[in-house]
């Protein structure tokens, strides 16, 4: 099996929940670094017994009990915010992995149910503690590995996840990109920017012609 088809299958395996419990920050970041041997196979809490004796069938490893370094297996939570006593902050909006949380600043934010994974990485930056995770009722009709994970949700909460570390990324370069504009004003002045800007469109106007 090629190194991206053993991700791919690796990440597969896993919740999805982007929890960073397994001292990753994202489920394809731990997928990587099994294929690549930096980490074992039993660093997914929310995966547990199960998820290991996947990921030990894919890639013919002997199983393991689920590292307690790490923290232990629990049903699937929800994130649910105490509306009356929500101020908006939008901390917790930043700091959720599938933009599972709605709502702006000063804008009393709720919980899109479907959506939230119950990793609970908007809990500790809420200023005024609001935000309580309880456990999701049990769901039999789910025809997957876990009890607790649909293929469906799964599926969307990578597709989210991606999309916000894209958002992310463009914003890190539009910053980037913004930083080295102004230093670049600093040391040359505007003036010269202008006319150098415009040397270079007469040059590209030139080889046109």
């Amino acid at each position: 099996m090629q190194r991206d088809q053993k991700i791919k299958a690796i990440d597969e395996w896993l919740p999805q929940t982007q929890c960073t419990q397994c001292s990753y920050p994202r489920c394809h970041d731990y997928a990587v670094a099994i294929a690549d041997g930096e980490a074992d196979i039993n660093q997914c809490p929310p995966g547990g017994d199960v998820t290991i004796r996947g990921l030990a069938s894919l890639l013919g490893r002997i199983g393991k009990p689920l590292n307690p370094k790490f923290g232990i297996h629990k049903p699937k939570q929800l994130a649910v915010i105490d509306e009356a006593i929500c101020i908006g902050c939008v901390m917790c909006i930043k700091a959720c992995p599938t933009d599972a949380i709605l709502g702006s600043a000063k804008v009393m934010h709720t919980v899109i149910e479907r959506d939230c994974t119950g990793c609970e990485l908007c809990i500790e930056p809420c200023p005024v503690d609001c935000i309580d995770m309880v456990d999701q009722p049990q769901q039999p009709d789910f025809t997957w590995r876990w009890d607790d994970y649909s293929p469906d949700a799964t599926a969307r909460a990578r597709a989210q996840t991606n999309a916000k570390l894209a958002r992310e990324s463009a914003r890190t370069q539009a910053k980037s990109s913004l930083a080295k504009l102004k230093e670049l004003r600093k040391e040359k002045g505007s003036e010269q920017i202008k006319h150098d800007i415009a040397a270079a469109l007469a040059r590209v106007k030139q080889r046109s012609e």
